[in-house]
C-alpha cells in the first residue's frame, strides 16, 4: 500500500475512533461527562450572575462551598436544570431544599426554594421547581439560589453542566 494511503487511513482512524481513545475532556466539564451538554439547561431565568463560585475542596471534609451561588429574585421561578426525578423537596436544618436525580448518576440540589413538586415527581429540564426564596446566608444580594451538583458523593461544578465540553485529539503512540 503508498505511503500516501497508509497516511490519509491512519488520519480516518484517529477521527472515528471512539472518542474515548482520541479525546480528553478538560478538566472544568467534568460534570456534564456521561450526559450531553445540550441536555442541561440553567435553574434561573436570563442571564446567569455568579455571587460565590465553586470551590473544588481537596477532600470530601474539607469546609468550603460545594456549589454556586446565582444572583435571583425573590418569588422567582426556580427550575430543573435536567431531565429526572424529585427525591426530595422539603426543609433540612431549617433550610427549604429541592434534590433531583438525574440519568448518569448525578443529583443536583436548589435551595432556598418554596418547592412546588415532591418526592418521586419526574421534571424536565426547564420546568418550575419551585420559587427562590431570600435569606441564603452569605447572598450580597436580595436573593441567591445555591446550586449544586453531585455525581456519587463528588460535589462538582455545576456551571460544567452548561458549557459544551472542550474535545482534543490526543498524539498517536
Amino acid at each position: 500500500m503508498p505511503a500516501r494511503a497508509l497516511t490519509v487511513l491512519l488520519l480516518l482512524g484517529v477521527i472515528v475512533v471512539p472518542s474515548s481513545a482520541t479525546a480528553a475532556p478538560a478538566p472544568a466539564p467534568e460534570a456534564a461527562s456521561g450526559a450531553s451538554a445540550g441536555a442541561w439547561g440553567p435553574p434561573l431565568d436570563g442571564d446567569l450572575t455568579v455571587t460565590r463560585p465553586f470551590e473544588r475542596l481537596p477532600h470530601p471534609y474539607a469546609a468550603g462551598h460545594r456549589g454556586v451561588d446565582l444572583e435571583g429574585t425573590p418569588g422567582g421561578p426556580v427550575l430543573a436544570a435536567g431531565d429526572g426525578v424529585v427525591v426530595f423537596a422539603g426543609m433540612v436544618a431549617g433550610r427549604s431544599v429541592v434534590s433531583v436525580d438525574h440519568p448518569g448518576g448525578l443529583r443536583t440540589t436548589y435551595e432556598p426554594v418554596d418547592p412546588s413538586v415532591a418526592a418521586g415527581q419526574p421534571v424536565t429540564r426547564g420546568s418550575p421547581i419551585g420559587t427562590l426564596t431570600a435569606g441564603h446566608a452569605g447572598c450580597p444580594v436580595h436573593a441567591c439560589l445555591h446550586w449544586g451538583v453531585r455525581r456519587g458523593e463528588t460535589y462538582l461544578d455545576p456551571l460544567a453542566l452548561l458549557r459544551p465540553p472542550r474535545v482534543r485529539l490526543l498524539p498517536l503512540g
